[in-house]
């Protein structure tokens, strides 16, 4: 089990469920709208979809083409976070060879990056033709008074993500996703199964909308530590989907739930 957390502090957790939008320039000026509203509102992290600045599925070209604009991209980003106190994760192609990493950066409400994330579970032929893979999981970090680990889409459909950030000490999964038809079962089973058996919040952000030959199946949500939706949307619905999370929920739910120090690492070849 992880330590007792460090603050007390609840937290407000804005998820963006939006459709994908091609052009840089076009996204940053979204943002700038709708991070406006979310910090108007409370929220002390905000969260886009896997991939946002630029599209997920919109070919190798253009994602070296956005991966070229990264540097230039996450400062305006850090501008936007400073501008109206409020943490971002954010889905954005960064540079690597032979392709651009599926990544996420983590921005504090100061406007400074405090993690990077690349997306080490690639799917399908999408995603092995325009990025590379990355080759470590998340840190988990503070933010907020809380702490979190990265994911992004694919990567929280396998058990040992999550379970090794929670044995890490992460109160919160936060997952960009570009998930699609026809796998609801991911944001309506998986995502909560997660949540459940690791005792930790998970935060699911995802698309509405058609990108190529993909219609997104939208279901963002966040899950607390017993499974349990906080807030979900539909498959179709444009917005902004709050939660406030509670440390003292958290701990509550992990002296029943004690999946993590009932295991039996000796059984499992787990040096863990």
């Amino acid at each position: 089990m992880s330590p007792p957390p460090s603050q007390n502090t609840p937290l407000t957790i804005a998820l963006w469920q939006t459709s994908p939008c091609g052009d840089v320039q076009a996204c940053l000026a979204q943002l700038k709208e709708t991070i406006a509203v979310a910090a108007a509102a409370g929220a002390d992290v905000f969260v886009t979809p896997e991939m946002f600045i630029g599209g997920y599925n919109i070919g190798p070209a253009r994602i070296h083409a956005h991966a070229a604009e990264f540097d230039e991209i996450r400062r305006a980003l850090c501008r936007l976070a400073a501008q109206h106190e409020i943490a971002l994760v954010i889905g954005v192609a960064i540079p690597a060879t032979p392709l651009p990493y599926n990544g996420c950066i983590a921005i504090d409400a100061n406007g400074v990056e405090c993690a990077r994330y690349h997306k080490t579970h690639l799917f399908g032929d999408t995603d092995r033709a325009q990025f590379t893979a990355g080759e470590q999981l998340s840190p988990v970090f503070e933010l907020a008074g809380w702490r979190i680990g990265l994911a992004i889409c694919y990567d929280i459909e396998f058990p040992e993500v999550a379970r090794d950030l929670a044995l890490r000490g992460a109160d919160l999964i936060v997952t960009p996703t570009a998930n699609m038809e026809p796998f609801d079962t991911v944001a309506t089973r998986l995502v909560a199964a997660r949540a459940e058996e690791n005792a930790v919040y998970v935060a699911y952000c995802n698309y509405v909308g058609a990108e190529g030959e993909f219609s997104y199946n939208g279901l963002s949500c966040v899950c607390g530590p017993d499974g349990q939706d906080q807030t979900r949307a539909d498959t179709c619905a444009t917005g902004l989907f709050y939660a406030t999370l509670s440390h003292t929920t958290l701990e509550d739910t992990r002296q029943s739930q004690t999946h993590l120090q009932d295991r039996r690492p000796d059984l499992y070849g787990d040096d863990r």
